[in-house]
């Protein structure tokens, strides 16, 4: 095919999931049991205390975990445990700088061009990245007006010969292909839906990894397992395989996930808990919607408009999740005070996972009024356009 024209090819409108069979999934280890025995000074109904100083430097932990991602659950282990030493038990600092990580670059918002079809905003397009996609002349063109509000003078849209869902999913699937790694890494044949909004009809579907460069919105599942066990609830935390493409080796929810074309998310949050976790549906599907958490990250090309739904899922005692897709190197069994205690102290997790365990804190009774912020953080939780 040549790519500097666009022809049709035909892409499956099933998404694909890689399944690293072959990989070998840890066990818990005795270092960081699965259950805890030994009695945690905070029960499940008490607000925790948060640090403004620890001893552990959160400055040097991120560059360590930034640049290797290679700490352990004892490095978990060791950093969540509670402060001896006395301090302010009303910072959130550390869970503000966990927002702000996931919502950086709105001042570059003017280097974007609107992406329309059919008179509606559909994403945002870097200046950059749209010249790689002007040779493409009959699957994108570029008005010479801002009446969709953009700051260059233009805005981006489809030719108007590719009238049908399926034609534009072919025609722009073409140009993902044509652009390859090198603009556009991590292609992984997955299918995101293109929308306006929520539920609203598809325009047409787009590979998950380009999402973020027509700056389309993207939603995903987020569930929080929990167990209740000696008067205080404890968290399943994921440590992530070093193979993953994206976030490798970072500390991750029990299951998760993005929602792709042709999935409902209560069907979603089923598929998620059995692929990363093995559990049975007669157990996931309890899972309780609770919310949602947004944001809105500009890095380069890049434009992420993300909306997570929240799901809450109280498990047995006795479960023992098992990772059933080679996606998840460990699994351990953590108070939720120390969860909290990690992600105010470290960059251990994955960041969007922080601002979904963030909002579990505020619904379960682990933050109050009192602490300073807490009207701003809760806000902040959905800085992105929850539509």
């Amino acid at each position: 095919m040549a790519c500097s024209t666009y022809s049709y090819l035909h892409l499956s409108h099933k998404f694909r999931y890689s399944l690293a069979s072959s990989l070998f999934i840890s066990k818990p280890s005795h270092a960081f049991p699965s259950t805890f025995t030994t009695p945690f000074p905070y029960p499940s109904h008490t607000p925790i205390k948060f640090n403004k100083s620890v001893k552990f430097s959160t400055q040097s932990v991120s560059v360590s975990v930034s640049a290797t991602n290679t700490f352990t659950w004892d490095d978990v282990v060791r950093i969540s445990q509670p402060d001896s030493v006395p301090h302010d038990s009303s910072d959130l600092s550390g869970f503000f700088q966990k927002v702000k990580i996931c919502n950086r670059g709105s001042e570059k918002q003017s280097e974007f061009l609107p992406f329309v079809i059919e008179d509606q905003i559909a994403g945002y397009i870097h200046n950059g990245f749209a010249n790689h996609l002007r040779r493409f002349k009959d699957v994108f063109i570029f008005p010479q007006d801002n009446s969709y509000g953009g700051r260059i003078g233009s805005h981006v849209t489809l030719h108007p010969m590719l009238r049908t869902p399926d034609d534009r999913t072919n025609a722009v699937g073409d140009v993902v292909k044509c652009l390859g790694e090198e603009l556009i890494p991590g292609i992984r044949n997955e299918l995101y839906p293109v929308t306006s909004s929520f539920g609203a009809p598809i325009f047409f579907s787009l590979e998950r990894a380009a999402a973020p460069y027509f700056g389309i919105k993207a939603y995903g599942v987020h569930m929080n397992g929990y167990v209740e066990k000696d008067g205080q609830k404890l968290l399943w935390i994921g440590k992530r395989s070093q193979m993953k493409p994206t976030y490798p080796g970072m500390l991750d929810h029990l299951a998760a996930g993005g929602l792709p074309y042709g999935i409902a998310c209560g069907e979603n949050i089923v598929k998620e808990c059995e692929e990363e976790a093995g559990i049975p549906k007669s157990i996931s599907k309890e899972a309780i919607p609770a919310g949602v958490v947004s944001y809105m990250d500009i890095d380069g090309y890049r434009y992420k408009r993300d909306v997570l739904f929240c799901y809450d899922l109280k498990l047995p005692a006795s479960f023992r999740p098992e990772n059933q897709d080679g996606e998840v190197d460990s699994f351990k069994l953590i108070p939720v005070t120390h969860v909290a205690n990690v992600i105010q102290r470290t960059q251990f997790f994955k960041p969007n996972c922080s601002l979904v365990i963030i909002d579990f804190l505020f619904r379960h009774g682990y933050m109050s009024p009192e602490h300073i912020g807490y009207l701003d953080l809760l806000q902040s939780l959905r800085s992105g356009d929850c539509s």
